[in-house]
């Protein structure tokens, strides 16, 4: 049974960091690339970034560029996202996921597992 669990987030003032991590288990994690998607309330899910399967390839988001990392441990099966200087648009429920196929990594229908979300909460 595959797991996606997410930690990491919380309620953080204008300017702070956060580090969210997603561990996987019951799958091939080199064989997935992992991804982060948001909702904020009253949205729907938004995609955040996404790394390759090999680690090599990353996309993000414009509105976090420059701001958010997104980064995979082979090892632990996890990936992170390094959240810095964060801004009250970036408040929402944050979401794991996970999908074996390449295809269009900004289509959140096209990711086969997702976990529960951890939310965080940017205050001005």
């Amino acid at each position: 049974q595959v797991q996606l669990t997410e930690s990491g987030g919380g309620l953080v003032q204008a300017g702070a960091s956060l580090r969210l991590s997603c561990a996987a288990s019951g799958l091939t994690f080199r064989d997935y690339a992992m991804g982060w998607f948001r909702q904020a309330p009253g949205k729907e899910h938004e995609f955040v970034s996404v790394r390759s399967w090999s680690g090599y390839s990353t996309w993000y988001h414009a509105s976090v560029k420059g701001r958010f990392t997104i980064s995979r441990d082979s090892a632990k099966t996890t990936v992170y996202l390094q959240m810095n200087n964060l801004k009250p648009e970036d408040t929402g429920v944050y979401y794991c996921a996970a999908r074996k196929n390449s295809g269009d990594y900004y289509n959140e229908g096209e990711y086969d597992y997702w976990g529960q979300g951890t939310q965080v909460t940017v205050s001005s």
